[in-house]
């Protein structure tokens, strides 16, 4: 008994310091960092005010050049961030511009500095409801949360300037960026250099940027291409550790770089090796901008991070440099890709652009090989199906027959071994006082009698993978956002939206997070419950404690995880349920399953104690199992009677059956297959 108070007093301190983290700790974090942001805009905000303009550059600015800082010095231009003293619309107005209009992006390409600063994807919306605001990925610098990428040339060596971020190019008038009208940006330096930036865009989201070069100078220049990828403010992010949301980049041999946010603070910028293959740019959970350098020539890639006057994230790329001489005309094709992170439009670049690697800019996550399958699989479900919740259901059930045969076995086992629960009973209580021998013992009857007492995990162990490439699936993949099963769930990529705590509904309060036990996670919660009643009940009391306990811990963790996920977790329950009652019936096994779930809520009083609810099976190995010991001469009589009951008398093994059922002590020694 002490040793299930220690237990629940465990639970409710477990409980009790995850959400005094969540409160006390966590919370206050958050809102410090918020006001932190806050104060840091409205500081930015009182210098432009006082008329003191946001510097445009920090290292490598060109002295001498305000309007075209970091172009003459060989390093990729930075911008110091404006902390979003606009409005968004207020710095969309600050420029002139060239409309970007496809079905798929609406936007606009910034005159100065020739910036792709302000894309919507059209298809996709901030909540559920259609009428809600597009999705906004890149915005312009001065505004809030400014996020662009920008192209350009550096060197040391150029007569006059070259184009930087704040470079005014020339457009003709009435251009329009879409699939079929590319634009063509001009800038004339004035010493002998004419920059032409030609910009095209696909169906989808890749940006093409062909930049070339005139010299009509009397000398040859030396320059190199640059792309970078820059957002200001710190971002905000999910926080799960099992999603990346930061720089990302394949460069070559050395692979995936991740770099979260955190982990350049305080930190030098990390430079790469240079290489010819790969890619680099900043990634949210459904969205990116990424940069493809030109091909099959060397460039270096880089991270970092800067605060003047608030936080600036970059990932920036320089390539080999070309040497234009006089009269002649170079030309560097560069890529971006801004839109979000659809599978099939991921991997469609990849082949079509041979991007290395390029389908890792969605997180697949550790189990790779199982993930990606699984999307494709449910992907092909839901074309057929034609939704994504029944394709889940579906491919519960392809995993389940998949599976069968393993399960079938485990659930032999697991069947044999509450066959064996009297005589392993008996045999605990027997060497109560010899743990090795008891070990010994049980053993030696699951040798005899054919059982893997490991063999119940399997239905489980085997599904761990799977559990988690389906998470990742419905927590990555953008085609399961906003995707509707039936009824109230509406986003299976969401949690269950209702709660028992307020009747679903019924009553106008909205519960706090970590209450939020919608319908689903109960369902979840019902059908693990049941399933663990058709399992041999855990003799140790503590065990037996756990295993009540679960399914409500089970509950409540569930409670915030996706809601796909859970329906799939309940949907698995039911057929494991059905698939293990079926075979441990063929197996011989009787199965008061209504018993042990009415014994188990304290309904029903406890029969044979074997989680089967009724009598068990007669086997040989209870018959080897000798009787203990009497503890002295006039006991030694009793003990032939129980054992003449087990002989063709059998009126008489009812009664010994009964005392046991009762929990009444005769004070004499039984054998094991009576009691």
């Amino acid at each position: 008994m002490m040793d299930n108070k220690n237990f629940l007093i465990a639970i409710a301190l477990s409980i009790a310091v995850l959400i005094g983290w969540q409160y006390f700790i966590a919370g206050p974090q958050i809102e410090k960092a918020r006001q932190q942001q806050q104060l840091e805009q409205q500081v930015a905000a009182d210098q432009k005010a006082a008329g003191t303009p946001p510097a445009a550059t920090g290292e490598g600015a060109a002295p001498g050049v305000p309007e075209t800082p970091g172009a003459a010095s060989g390093a990729v231009p930075q911008d110091k961030a404006s902390g979003g003293a606009l409005t968004r619309d207020q710095a969309l107005a600050e420029s002139s511009r060239v409309p970007i209009a496809t079905e798929r992006v609406s936007g606009s390409i910034n005159l100065r500095g020739g910036r792709i600063d302000d894309v919507r994807l059209n298809d996709f919306h901030e909540t559920v409801d259609k009428s809600s605001p597009t999705i906004i990925l890149l915005s312009p610098a001065d505004g809030p949360d400014g996020y662009f990428a920008e192209f350009g040339w550096i060197g040391d060596n150029a007569p006059g300037a070259l184009p930087g971020p704040d470079t005014i190019w020339e457009v003709p008038a009435g251009a329009t960026l879409s699939e079929a009208t590319p634009v063509t940006l001009t800038y004339d330096n004035g010493q002998g250099l004419v920059f032409k930036r030609t910009i095209s865009i696909d169906e989808y989201y890749m940006f093409t940027v062909t930049e070339t070069v005139t010299n009509n100078g009397a000398a040859p220049v030396t320059m190199s291409p640059y792309g970078r990828v820059t957002r200001l403010g710190e971002p905000n992010i999910s926080g799960y550790f099992i999603l990346h949301e930061g720089l990302i980049g394949v460069f070559g041999d050395q692979g995936l770089e991740e770099v979260d946010y955190k982990d350049l603070k305080d930190a030098p910028p990390m430079t790469m090796e240079p290489t010819k293959r790969g890619w680099l740019g900043i990634t949210d959970k459904y969205w990116a901008a990424t940069l493809v350098p030109p091909a099959d020539q060397d460039f270096t890639g880089r991270f970092l991070r800067s605060v003047d006057p608030s936080p600036r994230y970059q990932a920036d790329f320089s390539s080999a440099p070309l040497t234009v001489q006089p009269g002649s005309t170079a030309e560097s094709t560069s890529r971006l890709f801004a839109g979000a992170k659809q599978v099939s439009v991921v991997d469609g670049y990849q082949t079509t652009y041979d991007i290395e690697s390029f389908e890792l800019l969605i997180d697949w996550g550790w189990f790779y090989f199982i993930t990606k399958p699984m999307f494709f699989l449910i992907d092909f479900l839901y074309r057929m199906l034609g939704n994504f919740g029944v394709a889940i259901l579906a491919v519960t059930v392809i995993v389940k027959a998949l599976f069968f045969p393993l399960a079938n076995k485990s659930y032999k086992s697991m069947s044999a071994m509450k066959k064996v629960q009297p005589q392993m009973a008996a045999l605990r209580e027997q060497y109560k006082d010899d743990k090795v021998k008891q070990q010994q013992a049980l053993m030696e009857l699951y040798k005899k009698e054919k059982i893997n007492p490991l063999a119940g995990c399997w239905p489980i162990a085997i599904q761990i993978p799977v559990f988690f490439s389906l998470y990742k699936v419905l927590f990555v993949t953008i085609e399961m956002r906003h995707a509707p099963f039936f009824g109230w769930i509406q986003d299976l990529s969401a949690p269950d939206p209702t709660t028992i705590f307020n009747l679903f509904g019924l009553i106008p309060w909205t519960p706090p997070h970590f209450l939020m036990l919608g319908v689903w996670p109960l369902l979840m919660g019902i059908s693990m419950f049941v399933q663990m009643r058709l399992n041999p009940t855990p003799p140790d009391p503590a065990q037996r404690m756990i295993f009540t306990w679960m399914p409500l811990i089970f509950m409540f963790m569930l409670a915030g995880f996706p809601a796909g996920l859970v329906i799939y977790w309940a949907w698995n329950n039911t057929l494991s349920v059905a698939q293990q009652y079926f075979i441990m019936r063929r197996q011989g096994v009787d199965v008061n399953l209504l018993g042990n779930i009415l014994e188990s809520i304290g309904l029903k009083k406890g029969s044979s104690g074997d989680g089967t609810g009724g009598a068990p099976p007669k086997t040989s190995a209870a018959k080897s199992i000798a009787a203990p010991k009497p503890a002295n001469d006039s006991e030694a009589p009793a003990k032939a009677a129980p054992a003449k009951a087990a002989g063709p008398k059998k009126k008489a093994a009812p009664k010994a059956k009964s005392a046991s059922k009762r929990g009444k002590s005769t004070g004499k020694p039984t054998r094991p297959a009576e009691a």
